[in-house]
């Protein structure tokens, strides 16, 4: 073991050999933190370093003491060593620390998952003896305030409190990072506790909720206390936060060795691409190529466009399905969460509203307030599933709509005001709103989601479970040759592979739109906005939203072939994409017609149509005779060709919205006038 005054001169003369000009520096400018390279340290003098990891308190407490020989004048008391990049040894995962880890210093990385409000907490304290007039200097190391037992002079108790020191305290909890879990295994947390400079407000980005960061630390054991106040043989452990680094999310923890890159650079290249990948999601789900399709280019994504006046327009492709039992959804989200460099899934029984954003909780460690993180923020730069979505509560619904369209997630509650990033990539399944599809009612009709929620998604896919003899036939045939374990039903391209090539592609790809791209995206708008207005009732086919899908799905084609160009070709099949989905959600029957209202407002043109033409009839029959009553409305209704069955719908439509009221059975009368 090396002498304290030992270590001391070793670290005054690694100061002055490395780390001279940054001390002053930061001696200089009132900072009271130095940042120090572990191996810098170690090249200096490995013993020194060896100590560090052995005894890291006095070592610590020694490299502090070094820097007053610095310059006493701008010196700070409360200086501390920080140190970064300790050797492998030294890097453990939150799953893997041991009894054998406390009091030894480690390094390791996970997401911040709760973050608690800043307190001060005492670290010594001076109280006088009244008897001598003698100062005793206690240390508060534990969480209970201790007072001294006796003084020198031989006094005990009755001491008065004279002065006690005060540091900034905080709590954050980190949690693993889904990428170092095998399969579905269960993230483990890891309480932080963090001091003086290493604390932060709710809004700083380096250690908000979900901000993926690199800690070293001290590991602590935490009495826990039994009911009855005594302490349990059982502790927890607690990290005494020494540095923090925020790590940049742009799939670094996948490496990619130079093999796979020449790997993924030739798959590129394959003229069919597309169609291999497609074949590897979900092998085991027969069918669904268009949706399986769509599901790639998700992965792939959009490219985030940050503008001059901070406008941003997100580059992320949101995605519902909404279908039949049996017919394969979760299956297909639980393969796109194993195939996505990084995701969270969770189902819609299980999920609320504060659980999929954030949530402000109560914190016993600092007896304050947290600011918790959710899915949506957690997989932030990455893919969120949400199963059964139906099955939420509206109220826990509409929490998701800022996530969706702004991508942050804004809170204001016990006096937490924060605002978390969350560029996350939603795909989530639900069921029709009786559990299956009625064949003769229209699709629109059948999906219970809220429209405003409805209205952000790129692509919504219904799957129906229709009775078809030739395709059961072939479903039967698959299903079961599955099950005798036949080989052709394996994917072409691995699911490892397919996870490196996404990251690959995010990484490297950022491409633009070309002219002819541009022409062809323009063209098939204008062309659709026209055909929206050509004999009957005008209706809206498309909008600007599904314009800017069209041109994220184009880019997402276009990174798939790592191309920084966007072709024709690629337009094309975003075209090609939301055509599919438009001509099985958005056709009104009665005009034959696509009108997008019927999603995004859950009113088509031709219904506003009729409830104007219903509205009209009640103000004429008022103004003729004073009254407006039912055999009257449907005398009118039925001579302009409309059928009764048609007025009652309506009518019960506008009664329950507010539009219309009747002050007594038979009788109806606007709102309003």
């Amino acid at each position: 073991m090396m002498e304290a005054s030992e270590q001391i001169e070793l670290f005054k003369e690694f100061f002055e050999q490395v780390y001279l000009q940054e001390l002053q520096e930061q001696l200089r400018k009132g900072e009271n933190y130095l940042n120090i390279d572990f191996l810098e340290l170690s090249k200096f003098n490995l013993e020194l370093a060896e100590q560090l990891l052995e005894g890291p308190e006095d070592t610590l407490k020694a490299a502090e003491i070094a820097t007053e020989h610095f310059n006493i004048e701008y010196h700070n008391p409360y200086f501390r060593a920080r140190f970064f990049n300790l050797p492998p040894s030294q890097q453990i995962f939150i799953k893997d620390i041991r009894s054998t880890h406390i009091n030894k210093i480690i390094q390791t990385r996970g997401l911040i998952r709760q973050k608690s409000d800043v307190r001060p907490q005492v670290t010594n304290a001076k109280f006088e003896c009244p008897s001598c007039g003698g100062l005793i200097n206690v240390l508060q190391l534990e969480a209970q305030f201790k007072e001294p037992s006796q003084c020198s002079c031989g006094r005990k108790g009755k001491f008065r409190l004279v002065n006690k020191e005060l540091v900034d305290a905080q709590k954050i909890v980190l949690e693993e990072i889904p990428e170092d879990l095998d399969g579905n295994e269960q993230p483990r947390r890891l309480n932080l506790f963090l001091k003086n400079d290493l604390v932060s407000s709710f809004n700083d980005k380096r250690t908000n909720p979900g901000t993926k960061i690199v800690i070293t630390g001290i590991i602590k054991e935490v009495p826990m206390l039994l009911p009855h106040g005594m302490k349990s043989t059982k502790y927890d452990i607690c990290v005494e936060t020494n540095h923090i680094l925020p790590e940049q999310e742009d799939f670094i923890e996948l490496q990619i060795s130079p093999e796979e890159e020449q790997e993924i650079l030739k798959l590129s290249t394959d003229n069919k691409l597309c169609e291999k990948l497609v074949s590897s999601i979900a092998p085991s789900v027969y069918g669904h190529e268009k949706i399986k399709e769509a599901l790639i280019l998700q992965l792939f994504g959009g490219v985030k466009k940050v503008r001059d006046k901070g406008d941003v327009t997100r580059g992320d492709l949101h995605i519902l399905l909404i279908g039949d039992p049996g017919a394969g959804k979760s299956i297909l989200l639980r393969k796109i969460c194993s195939i996505a460099p990084k995701s969270r899934y969770v189902s819609g029984k299980g999920a609320s509203g504060t659980g999929l954003t954030a949530a402000v909780v109560k914190d016993d460690f600092i007896k304050g307030w947290a600011l918790e993180a959710g899915a949506m923020v957690l997989a932030n730069k990455g893919l969120c599933a949400i199963d059964e979505l139906d099955k939420m509560s509206v109220e826990d619904q509409s929490a998701m709509h800022e996530c969706l369209e702004q991508q942050t997630v804004t809170i204001t509650k016990a006096n937490i005001q924060a605002t978390l990033r969350a560029e996350t990539t939603l795909l989530a399944a639900a069921n029709p709103q009786f559990g299956r599809f009625d064949p003769y009612e229209e699709v629109a009709k059948q999906i219970n989601l809220p429209s405003t929620l409805l209205n952000r998604f790129d692509l919504i896919f219904p799957i129906k479970d229709c009775v078809d003899e030739t395709k059961d036939e072939l479903m039967a045939e698959f299903v079961l040759r599955l099950h005798q374990g036949d080989k052709k039903f394996e994917g072409e391209i691995r699911s490892g592979l397919i996870k490196k090539y996404v990251a690959y592609a995010k990484q490297k790809v950022t491409p633009h739109i070309d002219e002819e791209a541009l022409q062809e995206i323009k063209s098939f708008y204008v062309k659709m906005r026209k055909k929206g207005n050509e004999g009957g009732i005008p209706t809206i086919p498309i909008t600007t939203r599904q314009l800017e899908a069209l041109v994220r799905l184009s880019e997402a084609s276009a990174r798939m072939r790592l191309s920084i160009k966007v072709s024709k070709e690629d337009a094309r099949r975003a075209i090609s994409l939301v055509c599919h989905c438009l001509a099985q959600i958005g056709i009104d029957p009665e005009t034959g017609k696509i009108d997008i209202d019927r999603i995004t407002t859950g009113v088509s043109a031709n219904q506003r149509d009729k409830i104007s033409l219903i509205k009209t009839l009640i103000r004429e029959l008022k103004a003729k005779e004073g009254i407006a009553l039912y055999e009257n409305i449907e005398s009118l209704w039925t001579e302009k060709g409309h059928s009764k069955d048609q007025l009652e719908e309506y009518l019960g439509k506008m009664n329950q919205e507010g539009v219309t009221y009747s002050p007594r059975p038979g009788r109806y009368d606007l709102l309003g006038g």
